[in-house]
């Protein structure tokens, strides 16, 4: 699976290792190539997976604010639910094309 923006893949693994929560593809944070990747000030609360942070994906000086979000500690019942820690995983929106 890959994930694109502005032509180039800002992420990529097998499908496998990625995690599917509510429409949504997870990559490791291993699969993610960094020098794309941005922390943001962005902070959201799931009132089941708790506290999401947010990264800015900046790819050839074009910057897409916050879309990439991730969960630094999910909640336990979340992981529970999920059935596998999805902690730093990292999913996207806002124009981020994810495809296999």
């Amino acid at each position: 699976m890959k994930a694109t923006w502005n032509n180039t893949v800002i992420a990529e693994a097998d499908k496998e290792d990625l995690i599917h929560i509510e429409g949504n593809w997870y990559f490791p944070p291993e699969s993610i190539k960094n020098e794309y990747f941005e922390p943001s000030t962005e902070h959201t609360t799931c009132f089941w997976k708790g506290e999401a942070s947010y990264y800015d994906i900046n790819v050839k000086g074009n910057v897409n604010s916050d879309a990439a979000w991730y969960y630094p500690t999910p909640k336990t019942g979340s992981v529970e639910r999920v059935k596998k820690d999805f902690a730093n995983y990292v999913a996207f929106w806002r124009g981020i094309s994810v495809e296999e």
